[in-house]
């Protein structure tokens, strides 16, 4: 049994040990981290996913960025560990916390990433949203949470600025 919680402070450093074992060493050089400089992750949306054990399985995160005037959420990194790999834990990672999201008042998510895989998900490629470079164009997607949330935005994607809840 996976029991999906919240993220809290106390489990940063194993969250991102589990980054650096799903992830290709330099992830942090990627773009999107840029974004996340100095910003925490939007609490209550980032979750991690623990066995019957404690044993941290997988995690997802959510960060408030800026796209041209609008507000939205980025994902990612959602991971899982290797020994729970193929068992759907990512997938209810990213429902349930898309729908805490949803529920928490956010109109759009947006994320970079592989659009096969997320399109089961809702997430379509964004025309004319624009992530630092060196980001693929192709593989920048998004979610409207609430109906028509996407409709004419537009613009740099940029640093969260204001203060969380």
């Amino acid at each position: 049994m996976i029991e999906l919680k919240p993220e809290q402070p106390d489990d940063r450093w194993e969250v991102e040990a589990l980054y650096d074992l799903c992830f290709a060493p330099g992830r942090e050089a990627l773009s999107s981290y840029r974004l996340r400089d100095e910003v925490p992750p939007v609490s209550g949306l980032s979750l991690v996913a623990r066995d019957e054990q404690g044993i941290l399985a997988g995690a997802i995160r959510f960060w408030p960025v800026h796209v041209g005037t609008a507000d939205a959420l980025l994902l990612g990194p959602v991971a899982v560990h290797p020994t729970h790999q193929g068992e759907g834990l990512g997938g209810s990672l990213i429902r349930d916390s898309l729908a805490r999201a949803a529920d928490s008042g956010w109109a759009r998510v947006m994320l970079v990433g592989d659009a096969p895989y997320y399109r089961r998900f809702g997430f379509e490629k964004l025309e004319g949203v624009l992530m630092p470079p060196p980001t693929n164009p192709d593989r920048v997607l998004g979610l409207a949470l609430t109906a028509d949330a996407w409709d004419g935005v537009d613009g740099d994607v940029t640093r969260w600025t204001r203060m969380q809840d």
